[in-house]
C-alpha cells in the first residue's frame, strides 16, 4: 500500500496489514498517513477509544496495534512465543523456582480490577513475593497473560503512561480457543506476498512453520526469486511490474515493510538488516526513494514552528529532491498542523 495512496477506512488498512508496529505509540498514525489520501488521525483515535482497534504484544513480542478481532485471532498463535521469549529472558531467570502461573493469575486479578502501570503491578506483587525482584515480576504479567494497552496511551494528540488491562476485560471477550496458524499465514501473504517460509517466521517471530505451510501448496501459487528460493503468494494475488514508479514514501520508525522479511535488502540497499537507530525511537522515521530506503528523517518542533530534517544516505537526484521536498511538506501538513512556520531541509550524510 505504499505505490498510491488509497481510500480505505484505518481498519481496513491496519487488518490488511495484518496490524502495524506500534512500540512508539503515534507511529501507526505516520504509517496509516502515508498510505491513505487525506487520513484523519481522529479516525484512527476514535477507534482506540471506541476499542475497535487495540494495541499489545504480538508479532516477535513487540507492540502492535491491531484490530480487536484480530487481536482475539493472533494472540493464541502467537501465546507460545510469548510464553518462550519470557522464559529465556533476565526476567524469568530472575525469578528462578518461582510459580510462574500463581504469578501470572495474582497479576490478571490485578489488573482486571483496574489497568495498571507495570511500576503498580512491581509494588503490588512485591507484597506477595517481597524477596523477588519486582520488576521480574510484572513482566510475567505483560508477557504470558494476553494484555493490551488502555487510552490515552496511542490517542493522536493525548499522552498517558503504558497502563495494562487483559484483553478479555477491555473487550469483553476472549482470545479464540483454536491458533490458527495457517489462516495467519495467508493474512501475510496478503500484505507481504510472495514472500518465503523464512519470510513469514521472521515477521511473526513464530518458527517450525513449513509444516503447516507444505499440506497449504496446492492452495498458494509459487515462485522462485533470484536466489533460486521458493516464494508463495496468494493465488489471485497480482505481481507489480518493475517498471511501475515508487513515489517518495516516510515512513514511521517502525514499520513492518522493513520488519516483514528475512532478506531486508529488497528494500533496504546493502544491508542485511532493518536500519534502526537506538535512542531515536519515536522522533525518527525511515525514507523511500524509489521504493528503497535512502535515509531518515526527524520532526523538530521550536515554540510555533516545526523542521523536518531529512538525512539521506545518497545524494538525490533533482527530481528526487523535489520529491521528497513535496512530501515532506506533506508531512509536515499532518503532523504539525498547529505550526505556524515549516521548514523541510535535505542534508547528505556521508
Amino acid at each position: 500500500m505504499l505505490l498510491e495512496l488509497r481510500e480505505p477506512s484505518a481498519l481496513e488498512t491496519i487488518e490488511h496489514l495484518v496490524g502495524m508496529q506500534g512500540q512508539e505509540p503515534l507511529d501507526p498514525y505516520i504509517g496509516l498517513w502515508t498510505r491513505i489520501a487525506d487520513f484523519d488521525p481522529e479516525e484512527l483515535a476514535g477507534l482506540v477509544t471506541d476499542r475497535t482497534v487495540v494495541r499489545g504484544p504480538l508479532l516477535r513480542v513487540t507492540l502492535h496495534m491491531a484490530s480487536a478481532r484480530d487481536f482475539l485471532r493472533l494472540r493464541p498463535v502467537l501465546q507460545p512465543l510469548m510464553e518462550s521469549r519470557f522464559r529465556s529472558s533476565p526476567f524469568a531467570r530472575a525469578l528462578d523456582g518461582i510459580d510462574i502461573e500463581a504469578v501470572a493469575a495474582a497479576g490478571r486479578e490485578l489488573i482486571e480490577a483496574q489497568p495498571r502501570t507495570r511500576a503498580e503491578l512491581s509494588q503490588l506483587l512485591a507484597k506477595r513475593w517481597p524477596d523477588r525482584d519486582p520488576l521480574s515480576l510484572a513482566y510475567v504479567i505483560t508477557h504470558v497473560v494476553p494484555v493490551v494497552q488502555v487510552p490515552p496511551r496511542g490517542v493522536w494528540g493525548k499522552r498517558g503512561q503504558a497502563t495494562w488491562t487483559t484483553v478479555e476485560a477491555w473487550l469483553g471477550r476472549p482470545p479464540a480457543t483454536q491458533p490458527d496458524v495457517a489462516r495467519m499465514f495467508r493474512r501475510y501473504l496478503g500484505a507481504f506476498g510472495p514472500a518465503s517460509v523464512i519470510d513469514f517466521q521472521n515477521w511473526s517471530g513464530l518458527s517450525r512453520v513449513r509444516e503447516v505451510v507444505d499440506p497449504m501448496r496446492s492452495r498458494l501459487r509459487a515462485y522462485r526469486d533470484e536466489a533460486g528460493a521458493e516464494l508463495f503468494d496468494l493465488p489471485d494475488a497480482r505481481l507489480t511490474s518493475a517498471e511501475v514508479p515508487a513515489p517518495v514514501r516516510f515512513l514511521p520508525y517502525y514499520d513492518n515493510v522493513l520488519l516483514g522479511h528475512a532478506d531486508r535488502t529488497r528494500i533496504v540497499p546493502n544491508q542485511p538488516r532493518a536500519p534502526m537507530f537506538p535512542g531515536y525511537t519515536g522522533n525518527l522515521g525511515g525514507l523511500l526513494v524509489d521504493g528503497f530506503f535512502r535515509g531518515r528523517w526527524r520532526l523538530e518542533r521550536d515554540a510555533g514552528s516545526a523542521t523536518l530534517l531529512v538525512e539521506v544516505t545518497k545524494r538525490l537526484s533533482k527530481r528526487h529532491a523535489a520529491a521528497v521536498e513535496a512530501e515532506g511538506r506533506r508531512l509536515l501538513a499532518f503532523a504539525a498542523a498547529d505550526a505556524t512556520e515549516c521548514d523541510v531541509r535535505v542534508t547528505h550524510r556521508g
